[in-house]
C-alpha cells in the first residue's frame, strides 16, 4: 500500500489534553500508522490549560481562519507526540480556546461550543493550505468535527482540498452537538444544507448528523457498538442515518498505549511485574493501594477496583444500589476513583464512612492512583449501561486484574466469559442492567477468587496474554483510509 497523508482533527489528544478515551485513541493510533510508513499529523486546540513548555514552539506566520464575517486569526503552536515524530499543531485563539476547560465550565456546556469547534475544523483545513500539505484523508472524531466533512463536500469542494477523503469516528453517539443555524453561516456552509438529510434535527443543526451524512467512511470504536447504534434503542435518534450509511460503517476496536500501560515497566507501581511474577507483584501493589486509601491491610481479601466517571451511562448507579448489600454479605473491599454525578459521589463517600477499612475512594482523577488500582485490585468493576469501546477493562486485563463487565458495546468484543472448570475466558460478564444482576456477578467473581484459586490465577494470565496494542487495528484503519481515498477520487466533482 502506498504511503498516505493523514490528518487527525480532535478536541483532545493524550498526553496534552484529555477528557476521555477519545484522547487516548488520538494519542496512540497516529504513532502506529507512522510506524507503517504513513505521514500523519494532528491538529487540536491550544486551550488555556495546555502546558506549553519548551517542547512547543510557535510558527512565525499567523493563520487566517475563514469563519464568520470578520477576520479571525490563530497562532499555531507545534510539537510532536512524545516518543514519536508525529507533528502536533495546536491552534491558539483567546476568544475560543483561552479558557482552561474543553467542553464545559462550572455552569455547564459552553454556549459557543458550536463556533469554537467550527473554528477548529476550518482552522485545521486552512493550516493544511498554509503548509502546502494536502492530506489524502482527514480523520474526524465525534460531533466537534462533524462539520468538517460537510465543508469538504461543499465550501471547499473546488479547492486543493476537494479530493481529500474524510473518515468520521463515532466515540459516543449520545453527544450530538446540537446548535443554532448560525453555525452554518459562521462556517460559510450553504444554507440549503439545513435539511433532514444533511444537518437538521428537530429544528436545530446536529453536528454529529452532519458528520454521519457527509463523511466518506464511518467507523465506531468496536464492532458490537457499530451494530447497537443502528437500532432504535442504541441510536439516540440517528439509527435511521446509520442504517442508511451501513455499507460505509465499520467497527474497529481501540487499542491501548502498551508503553504507558505496562505492568513490567510502570513507574507508578512499587514493584513492577510480568506474567511470571504476577502474584508477587500484585501483592505488593495491593498492600500499597490498601495503605493509600486507608483500607484494612489484608492480603487475602478480594479487592475490587473502580476507575470511572460517575454516571448512569457507566452503570455506577447500579453499583451504588448494590454496594451496601455486597458489603454486608461478602468479604470484600472496594477501591474507587472517579468524579461526576454529585449524588453518586455522595453515595460512595457515605459507603467509605459507613464501612471504614472496606471502602476507599478518591474524588477526581489521579493518574498514579489509576495505575495502582489496576495493579493492586484483584478484580475490576465496569458495569456500563453503554460502552462504545472502553479502555479501562483493557488496562485491567493487561495488569492481571480480571474485569467484571456488563455485556454491551466494546465490552462484549474485548472481554470473553469465564467458564468454570474450563480454560476459557478473561473476565465475568452479565446481561441485565440491574443491581441484582451486578450483585450476583460480584458474588460469582468472589466465589471464583476464594474457592478456585488455580482457575483464578489462570484467568489472570489469559488476560495478560491478550494483545491490545494498536498494530492490528492500525492496519484496519490503513485499509479503510485507502478505501475512503479510492471512493472519494471516484466521485466526480459537481
Amino acid at each position: 500500500m502506498p504511503p498516505l497523508k493523514v490528518l487527525f482533527v480532535s478536541p483532545e489528544v493524550e498526553p496534552f489534553i484529555k477528557v476521555g478515551g477519545l484522547a487516548d485513541m488520538v494519542g496512540s493510533l497516529p504513532k502506529a500508522l507512522t510506524a507503517l510508513g504513513h505521514d500523519v499529523r494532528i491538529v487540536m486546540p491550544a486551550y488555556g490549560s495546555l502546558k506549553r513548555d519548551s517542547a512547543w514552539h510557535a510558527r512565525p506566520d499567523p493563520l487566517g481562519v475563514d469563519v464568520g464575517t470578520e477576520a479571525h486569526w490563530a497562532r499555531t503552536w507545534e510539537n510532536v507526540l512524545p516518543g514519536s515524530k508525529v507533528p502536533v499543531y495546536a491552534l491558539e485563539h483567546e476568544g475560543f480556546f483561552g479558557r482552561p476547560e474543553v467542553y464545559a465550565g462550572p455552569w455547564g456546556n459552553f454556549p459557543d461550543n458550536d463556533l469554537r469547534f467550527t473554528f477548529l475544523c476550518r482552522g485545521a483545513l486552512n493550516l493544511c493550505l498554509q503548509l502546502g500539505w494536502i492530506p489524502d484523508v482527514v480523520h474526524c472524531h465525534d460531533w466537534t468535527t462533524g462539520l468538517l466533512p460537510l465543508l469538504l463536500n461543499t465550501t471547499l469542494r473546488h479547492t486543493p482540498l476537494g479530493q481529500t477523503a474524510s473518515v468520521f469516528t463515532i466515540h459516543n453517539l449520545e453527544h450530538q452537538g446540537y446548535a443554532d443555524r448560525r453555525v452554518l453561516s459562521f462556517a460559510h456552509i450553504p444554507p440549503e444544507e439545513f435539511r433532514t438529510d444533511s444537518t437538521e434535527s428537530v429544528g436545530a443543526v446536529n453536528q454529529m448528523k452532519a458528520g454521519l451524512y457527509h463523511a466518506t467512511k464511518l467507523t465506531t470504536v468496536s464492532p458490537t457498538y457499530a451494530e447497537e447504534i443502528k437500532t432504535p434503542a442504541g441510536g439516540f435518534g440517528l439509527d435511521h442515518v446509520l442504517r442508511y450509511r451501513a455499507a460505509d460503517l465499520l467497527g474497529i476496536v481501540n487499542g491501548i498505549d502498551t508503553t504507558a500501560w505496562n505492568p513490567a515497566m510502570d513507574k507508578y507501581l512499587p514493584r513492577p511485574y510480568n506474567q511470571r511474577s504476577v502474584e508477587a507483584g500484585k501483592a505488593v501493589s495491593k498492600a500499597a493501594l490498601q495503605a493509600r486509601l486507608d483500607l484494612d491491610l489484608d492480603p487475602h481479601i478480594a479487592l475490587f477496583g473502580v476507575v470511572s466517571r460517575f454516571a448512569s451511562q457507566k452503570g455506577l448507579d447500579l453499583l451504588a444500589e448494590a454496594l451496601p448489600h455486597v458489603l454486608e454479605r461478602m468479604h470484600v473491599q472496594f477501591a474507587i476513583l472517579g468524579a461526576g454525578d454529585p449524588g453518586l459521589e455522595h453515595v460512595f463517600r457515605w459507603a467509605a464512612e459507613q464501612y471504614p477499612g472496606r471502602v476507599g475512594m478518591h474524588v477526581g482523577y489521579d493518574n498514579s492512583l489509576a495505575h495502582l488500582i489496576q495493579a493492586g485490585s484483584d478484580l475490576f468493576v465496569m458495569p456500563s449501561r453503554s460502552e462504545p469501546c472502553g479502555l479501562t477493562q483493557l488496562y485491567a486485563m493487561r495488569y492481571g486484574t480480571p474485569p467484571l463487565v456488563r455485556s454491551t458495546g466494546g465490552l462484549v468484543d474485548t472481554v470473553s466469559q469465564y467458564v468454570e472448570g474450563q480454560p476459557a475466558g478473561t473476565g465475568f460478564r452479565f446481561n441485565d442492567a440491574t443491581a441484582p444482576a451486578l450483585y450476583n456477578t460480584l458474588g460469582w467473581a468472589c466465589a471464583t477468587y476464594y474457592d478456585r484459586p488455580a482457575e483464578f490465577h489462570a484467568l489472570r494470565l489469559r488476560g495478560m496474554n491478550q494483545d491490545f496494542g494498536w498494530d492490528v487495528s492500525a492496519r484496519r484503519y490503513e485499509e479503510l483510509y485507502q478505501w475512503a481515498v479510492d471512493a472519494r477520487r471516484a466521485t466526480p466533482l459537481p
